[in-house]
Parts: structure tokens; C-alpha cells; sequence
């Protein structure tokens, strides 16, 4: 029998996916402290007992409270959990590094390479807090669902196989199940790759192309993926698994992913900016276009899809001239 410890944690950024994070540990009997920047946001969670920005139909349980002091939230916490946009992961862990106790480990939920440097966040973790016990959350999970309650399952990667397990257990319920694994740099390549793919596999969807497009875009996505990971150190067998395809398939076929969604705006023929402000919350896949596009090049690794949603995004070309290119390709082998 597995036990399970119920101790304080605290979850740094209160957006969708944050706030439903803490809505989990709460949940599952962890006193739990949600804290981010906006003290005005902070202050009507407080009092509505709601995110009402991002989720409100999710009401907080009893052990979630908003936190209004950063330092006195982790000083009460054995792990933190970082959920935050991958633009503003460094300064996150900026903010969080004076106020961390000698006992707690970090954990995180966000997903991307950062684009000034192309490092990805274990590697941003390893630069700002030094060689501390760290761990990725991933997978195939739209904030709703897990707010709700409903059934769902990630990935947790850390080369410390007891935090990974720990932390499994801590999450792990009777809606939420927790699988571990040791590769993080494929889990988070794949955390990061999926949503350029995902504006793909929504473009095609904006501009009236069927299922054996969408389909197409995700298994070669999935190649893409693999192809930059594996150039990176990661196991080929990562992406097979929930943070890879499981999160990639997820992304690219539900109306839920934010990505997906301004692709089919962009496939309709809206502009970048127009579909972005529709959405009213940050589009991951919009930054990691550039980011993976930039990590490509530099490591030689050949990327069309991903080239193609760069060139329609930074370099204003057609999108059914990215189309023609991409079925215009040199007839080559499946494998490569």
C-alpha cells in the first residue's frame, strides 16, 4: 500500500493552470497556499473563493487559501509548484530564490524554451537556484478538466526518482493519477513543441481541410518532436508517452487549447494580433514558434512544420503558401 503525506504546499501563479493545481492539492487534503503578482486578482479570489478570471466555475475547497506574503506561503511549505508562462519562468524564480527554505524543493508546470537563450526550464532552474532538487509536471491536461475534478493523468520527470514519486502521491487521487519518470529533458521538449504544432493543426482546420490533414500534422509533428529531442539527449520512448503524444494529440484536436484555436483564427484569415486578443490569455505556441524554430537552426535539425508556422507568424508568409511548401517536399523516407 502506498501512503501518502498531506503536508503544506504552495503553488506560485494563479492563471488557469495554477489555480487549478491548487485546486487539486486542496482537494486531496494538502493545506495549500496559491499566491501570484496581481494583489488585485489575489484579493477577489480571496473573497469569492473563485478564480473568476480563468476558472470560475471551480470554487475552492476548505485548504486552499490565497496567499498575500510570498516569503511567509513557502515558508510553510515542504514543495513548491511553479505555474507560470514560460516568458516569465526566470523572473518567477528570481522572485521565489530569497524567500526559499534549506528544505523545499521546487517543482514546475510551465512549458516552453525561453527564448533569449534557448534553454528550457530545468535548464533556467539549474542557472537561477543552482543544483536543487527539481521536478517537471506534464502532460495532456486543460486547467477546466482538472478544476472540475475530472478524470486525468501527467507525467512527473525528475532525475530524483524519490521527489518524482513523492510529489505522484501528493497529486495522485480518485480523479487524478501520476506517472513518473527520470527523462526531463523529452518531457519538456515535448511540453514545448507541442503547441507550434498544435497552430498548425489548427490553421488546417480554419482553412477547411479534413481529418487525414490533421491527422498527418500530428504524426509528423510527433517526428519533429522526436527528431529536436533526441538531438538534445532525450529517449526516443519519452514521446511515445503522455508528455509526447499523449500532450501533442490533446492539444491539436480539442477547441480547449488556446493554440489551437488561434491557428483555425489564423487559417480563417484573421491576423496574429487579432486572434491573439480573442483569446484574452497568453498563446504558449506563439513565443515557442520562435524559440523552436531558433533551437532548430542552431542544432541543424530539420523541423518543416515548425519552419513553416515560424515563416506565417514572424515572417508574414501566406498560410497557403506554407501549405504548398510543405506538400512539396522531396519525396522521402518515413523514418527520417
Amino acid at each position: 500500500m502506498q501512503t501518502r503525506r498531506t503536508e503544506p504546499m504552495t503553488v506560485i501563479g494563479a492563471g488557469s493552470w495554477g489555480t487549478a493545481l491548487a485546486i487539486l492539492l486542496a482537494r486531496e487534503g494538502h493545506p495549500t497556499q496559491l499566491w501570484g503578482r496581481d494583489s488585485a486578482q489575489l484579493e477577489l479570489m480571496r473573497e469569492s473563493r473563485r478564480n473568476m478570471r480563468y476558472l470560475p466555475e471551480a470554487l475552492f475547497p476548505e485548504k486552499l487559501q490565497i496567499a498575500s506574503d510570498l516569503h511567509q506561503a513557502l515558508k510553510v511549505s515542504s514543495d513548491a509548484l511553479i505555474a507560470v508562462p514560460s516568458h516569465a519562468f526566470r523572473s518567477t524564480l528570481e522572485a521565489v530564490r530569497p524567500h526559499l527554505a534549506p528544505h523545499t524543493r521546487i517543482a514546475w508546470a510551465t512549458k516552453g524554451f525561453e527564448i533569449a537563450t534557448g534553454l528550457l526550464p530545468h535548464q533556467v532552474v539549474r542557472e537561477v537556484l543552482g543544483e536543487t532538487p527539481g521536478a517537471v509536471l506534464s502532460g495532456p491536461t486543460f486547467a477546466k478538466e482538472v478544476g472540475a475534478g475530472l478524470p486525468t493523468a501527467m507525467t512527473i520527470a525528475s532525475a530524483d526518482e524519490r521527489f518524482a514519486k513523492e510529489l505522484a502521491l501528493t497529486l495522485s487521487g480518485p480523479s487524478f493519477r501520476a506517472y513518473t519518470q527520470t527523462d526531463i529533458m523529452g518531457v519538456e521538449v515535448g511540453g514545448a513543441v507541442k503547441n507550434v504544432i498544435a497552430i498548425g493543426s489548427g490553421i488546417a482546420d480554419g482553412m477547411g481541410f479534413g481529418a487525414n490533414t490533421r491527422v498527418a500534422l500530428i504524426t509528423r509533428g510527433l517526428a519533429e518532436m522526436m527528431r529536436l529531442g533526441v538531438k538534445l539527449g532525450a529517449q526516443r520512448e519519452t514521446f511515445m508517452g503522455l508528455a509526447g503524444l499523449g500532450d501533442l494529440v490533446l492539444t491539436c484536436t480539442d477547441d480547449q487549447s488556446r493554440n489551437r484555436r488561434f491557428g483555425m483564427a489564423l487559417g480563417r484569415g484573421a491576423s496574429s494580433a487579432s486572434a491573439q486578443s480573442a483569446i484574452h490569455q497568453v498563446v504558449e505556441g506563439v513565443p515557442a514558434a520562435r524559440a523552436v524554430y531558433d533551437v532548430a537552426q542552431r542544432l541543424q535539425v530539420d523541423m518543416p512544420i515548425c519552419r513553416e508556422i515560424y515563416a506565417i507568424m514572424y515572417e508574414d508568409k501566406p498560410v497557403r503558401s506554407a501549405v504548398q511548401a510543405l506538400m512539396g517536399r522531396d519525396v522521402r523516407s518515413e523514418a527520417e
